[in-house]
């Protein structure tokens, strides 16, 4: 193997942890989590993780990342369409499609702001916040650029109602909650 294929096998694998990290941690939360769930979950051997993470909260921090990275593609797929209003109405059938999940662990981002959040150290509850930032960002562009007024509190009413549905959808175990709930915001775009 040559040093490039080596450096290759080895982002890989890294890349592999941090998706693992971010689906672990969303199904089972992060204190009942171990580094050997997550290796086993990337199909790397636990001895093998330390040479990319240190430490639990460092591949907490990757799965964030991941979240992260996952929220700028699907922003940066949502950019392509001409008209704002779309844009949004797409994300939140893109939240609705996931209603499945919502309803098995709730929403990737939600649930780890409020376990992370009760934390006492705050570096790990910050990234999180600071990933709800950019969302909220983004969908406040939006209103921002259909010339509504308060884009800011459009937007923290857009992502509020998310997250409730998502919540909601979760404690009662009914996917109906999001799709009824997407329909309704879905409706409030349109009449904006």
């Amino acid at each position: 193997m040559t040093n490039s294929q080596r450096v290759q096998a080895a982002g890989a694998k890294r890349r592999r942890l941090m998706s693992a990290a971010a689906r672990t941690v969303h199904r089972q939360g992060v204190e009942r989590t171990t580094i050997a769930d997550i290796a086993r979950a990337a199909d790397v051997p636990v001895g093998n993780v330390y040479y990319y993470f240190k430490t639990k909260d460092d591949l907490v921090a990757a799965a964030l990342d991941e979240h992260r990275q996952q929220l700028e593609l699907i922003t940066g797929e949502l950019d392509d369409l001409p008209d704002p209003r779309e844009r949004l109405k797409r994300l939140v059938e893109g939240w609705v499609a996931q209603r499945d999940m919502a309803v098995r662990h709730g929403c990737p981002t939600g649930t780890l702001a409020a376990e992370l959040g009760k934390r006492e150290e705050s570096e790990l509850a910050d990234a999180t916040g600071d990933l709800v930032r950019r969302l909220l960002a983004w969908v406040e562009a939006q209103f921002r650029e259909l010339g509504q007024p308060e884009p800011d509190a459009l937007a923290v009413t857009l992502v509020g109602a998310y997250q409730g549905m998502s919540l909601l959808a979760n404690a009662l175990r009914d996917p109906q909650v999001m799709t009824r709930e997407g329909a309704r915001l879905t409706a409030w775009l349109d009449s904006l």
